[in-house]
């Protein structure tokens, strides 16, 4: 296993032990970033104005498309370490 998939791994443990919810914000950027490390580019319809968490999550997600995994697990992990360190 790379260090980087590594480290991608322990953020996603780390961020479960942090002691305050983050922000709407923060939450979507990590959903969108996990996203985009794990299964890529955005796929299928947008869904409809009615349903709005499901259609924040996709727009949010959408803005990262071309973004690679790597880069994506990198930004992750940064937004993890940030959070930490504000949220502890």
């Amino acid at each position: 296993m790379s260090d980087l998939k590594a480290q991608f791994e322990q953020a996603q443990k780390d961020v479960r032990k942090l002691t305050k919810k983050p922000s709407d914000n923060d939450l979507l950027a990590l959903y969108s970033l996990f996203k985009q490390a794990t299964e890529g580019d955005v796929s299928g319809p947008r869904p409809g104005m009615l349903n709005v968490v499901a259609r924040a999550k996709y727009d949010a997600w959408a803005k990262l498309k071309g973004t690679k995994n790597d880069a994506a697990m990198k930004q992750y992990i940064a937004k993890v370490e940030e959070l930490q360190k504000k949220l502890g």
